[in-house]
């Protein structure tokens, strides 16, 4: 099985690792998953669900280009969650509940359908590496695989210390064996590393809870979907999740037993993730608090196991238990197993390209939290990425990098390799300057084109998009060209409590108006007569109304990114002395060596470069 070389070993085989293969073996590359164990592909270590804010639109553009991520998540989900709805649409942000068992089991069945990619379940030790060039890896068994390049995607497994109170052990996830022999062999070739460390709540029966006690937290009435292909189709049955609260007695329990916490008796530490604090990290930080929000999810639909979200912990299973029976309906709570944080290692993220390649390796790819990330979501795009440009690179293609203006996933990416992180990194809308322009609903517009350029994304979703694209098009000619029938406008008007117009005028500046929503411009006998006789369908309608009534923002975005374009079209020598440039500060030197951007926006974009240092690096370049 091993005589002949791979074109892409993919190590590990969770969210990352799963779409850096898919994509991989979708491009032609012959390619290899080699993971721990089988049966754990695309498992969903921590809360049985996708999306969310920012999440969402990551999962969205995942899809527009090829990836499984939303595929999978759509066919096994429960319940589907628009958030952010009362706000505007680039906050937008779809979120499912998931079958937690489904979702590894439809991941696996999806690769297994996946033509070039073949499996092998064993512990990669080691690395193969010739003259600053990856050969290929050394497994558990003994095993030499050889491969033109190589993507590891190692989660939580390196090293991977779980702790339980004053109890530790090694693991990658509970009852999983940790991953050892990678950290100190990259180290080896000059790699930095550090420890992070996440945490997971306790896992509890749902026959043992009193849901009639808590708030009802169901999906919406209309579900939508994550995956823009025509043959996904959104859930007709979904399953409620609910909510409750923490109390001063919960807290006080905690608080108590505080010096048993192995965060605050020194067994741990390592950085946490900021954004997701464990429980007794939030009643220490937020001590003024007398509640937190609890919402109880289900882990799907064939099992009575329920996730305690909001509850993350290490403090001991009995002070566990102890306080969360004192939640309001967990008061006859059973447990299946116990919270538990978990320390692991992971290399900081500058040491890579905008690639994901490393630059102390060539044709060595980085993927998920061993770049320091939090998330599924953020993983799989790692992955995706990944395994588009180790593919390039084997076949001497040109790379795709994408850009803060065209994807999260450009803003995920060159946050990482540009600013680095000391905690465990987060996506938010508000890490996106151009978050009007980054919707989760023109994903498909953004990136498709760009996917299927390169023969990732297939002809099917090409050619849809590219219907939706004049369809959306003619629909707003449309509204700005035809003049509205002033009875029927006057109705609308007066129904939202706008004072009517006096005269004929164009349907496009009466639906930009905030109170306007689509069901009322439908109104209109010649719009529903155009939507009818052209067969549009929502997400037609839904994108046509965003460009009409967001039409200003959009058009500001747009000029701001076409600015920031014309820095990132300024490239910088790989080569390049900054040293001999008098101009430069000292820090700025040392920031731009450590870094090496490709780009003079990257260079703007990396903590302590000074808007002068830009200047010089202007002039340098005869700008």
């Amino acid at each position: 099985m091993f005589d002949s070389q791979f074109d892409v070993i993919v190590v590990g085989g969770g969210h990352a690792g799963a779409e850096a293969a898919a994509a991989s073996a979708n491009l032609g590359a012959k390619t290899l998953l080699v993971t721990m164990n089988l049966q754990t592909i695309g498992q969903m270590s921590c809360n049985p669900a996708m999306g969310g804010i920012a999440k969402g639109q990551i999962v969205r553009e995942i899809d527009a280009m090829g990836g499984y991520s939303g595929i999978v998540s759509d066919l096994t989900a429960i319940q589907f969650k628009m958030l952010n709805k009362s706000k505007g649409p680039a906050m937008w942000s779809p979120r499912v509940q998931s079958d937690r068992a489904q979702f590894a089991l439809k991941w696996r069945e999806l690769l297994e359908r996946t033509p070039n990619l073949d499996f092998y379940q064993d512990m990669v030790v080691g690395l193969i590496v010739e003259k600053n060039q990856i050969k290929g890896v050394l497994t558990g068994l003994g095993n030499k695989i050889y491969s033109r390049s190589v993507i590891l995607t190692n989660g939580t497994f390196l090293n991977g210390l779980i702790h339980v109170g004053d109890k530790n052990f090694g693991g990658g996830r509970v009852g999983e064996k940790p991953s050892t022999g990678i950290t100190a062999d990259l180290e080896s070739y000059g790699f930095k590393s550090g420890r992070m460390k996440t945490g997971t709540p306790p896992r509890v029966d749902g026959r043992s809870l009193d849901y009639s006690v808590m708030e009802e937290q169901p999906g919406d009435k209309d579900p939508g979907k994550f995956s823009y292909l025509q043959t996904i189709h959104p859930l007709k049955e979904q399953i409620s999740c609910y909510m409750t609260y923490t109390n001063i007695e919960v807290h006080d329990i905690m608080a108590n037993s505080f010096d048993r916490s192995p965060m605050f008796n020194g067994n741990i530490n390592s950085t946490g993730p900021r954004y997701c604090p464990s429980i007794e990290d939030k009643i220490h930080r937020f001590s003024d608090k007398e509640r937190h929000q609890i919402f109880v999810e289900p882990e799907g639909k064939n099992t009575v196991e329920v996730y305690v979200n909001g509850f993350s912990t290490s403090m001991p299973e009995d002070v566990q238990y102890a306080a969360i029976k004192k939640i309001k309906g967990f008061e006859k709570v059973k447990f299946f197993r116990p919270g538990y944080a978990i320390e692991y290692d992971y290399f900081p993220p500058t040491q890579l390209t905008l690639t994901l390649e490393t630059k102390l390796i060539e044709n060595l790819f980085f993927a998920g939290q061993i770049n320091g990330t939090t998330g599924y979501e953020e993983a799989a795009a790692q992955g995706l990425m990944a395994g588009i440009n180790a593919v390039s690179k084997v076949f001497e293609r040109e790379p795709l990098i994408l850009t803060r203006s065209e994807a999260y996933i450009g803003v995920l990416i060159d946050d990482l390799i540009t600013k680095g992180t000391e905690e465990p990194y987060r996506m938010f809308t508000s890490r996106a300057e151009y978050r009007t322009l980054l919707r989760q609903d023109n994903a498909d517009i953004r990136l498709t084109g760009k996917s299927f350029k390169i023969g990732l994304a297939k002809e099917e979703r090409y050619t849809r998009v590219q219907e939706k694209q004049d369809q959306v098009e003619g629909f707003v000619k449309f509204f700005n060209e035809t003049s509205f029938d002033l009875d029927e406008v006057n109705k609308i008007l007066e129904s939202v409590s706008y004072e009517p117009v006096p005269q004929k005028g164009k349907i496009d500046k009466i639906y930009a108006r905030p109170n306007i929503k689509q069901e009322d411009i439908r109104k209109l006998t010649s719009v529903e007569k155009y939507i009818e006789s052209n067969k549009l369908d929502q997400e037609v309608l839904d994108q046509t109304e965003i460009q009409i009534k967001y039409k200003g923002y959009i058009e500001k975005e747009k000029a701001n990114a076409d600015k920031l374009q014309r820095l990132e079209d300024i490239k910088i020598p790989d080569n390049f002395d900054y040293n001999p440039m008098s101009s430069l500060s000292h820090e700025a030197k040392e920031k731009l060596n450590k870094i090496r951007p490709s780009t003079l926006s990257q260079a703007s974009r990396i903590s302590g470069i000074k808007p002068s240092d830009i200047s010089v690096l202007l002039v340098k370049m005869g700008r």
